[in-house]
């Protein structure tokens, strides 16, 4: 696949670099702790009512200690900023 996107660029003399993830990287490898678990749990059943009350193109996230739904669209128009705790 690399091979036929890379192909497919040069064609189009275009620059590309490809690069892969590991997304095994991305899945945690130790356990969830109680405060996780909690927090995981708030933002499922959030996402959840979200769903069922028709809510379409949000997301869930907590805003002073409050469950909110964000506009996915609102949030990808910002640029993205780092917080360095």
């Amino acid at each position: 696949l690399k091979q036929k996107i890379t192909l497919h660029f040069k064609e189009l003399k275009l620059p590309i670099s490809i690069k892969y993830v590991d997304p095994t990287y991305m899945v945690r490898a130790v356990p969830a702790n109680p405060n996780d678990s909690i927090y995981c749990t708030e933002l499922a059943q959030a996402a959840v009512h979200a769903a069922m009350a028709g809510y379409t193109g949000v997301t869930v996230g907590k805003l002073d200690q409050h469950v909110v739904y964000l506009p996915i669209k609102m949030l990808v128009s910002m640029p993205s900023r780092v917080v360095d705790v």
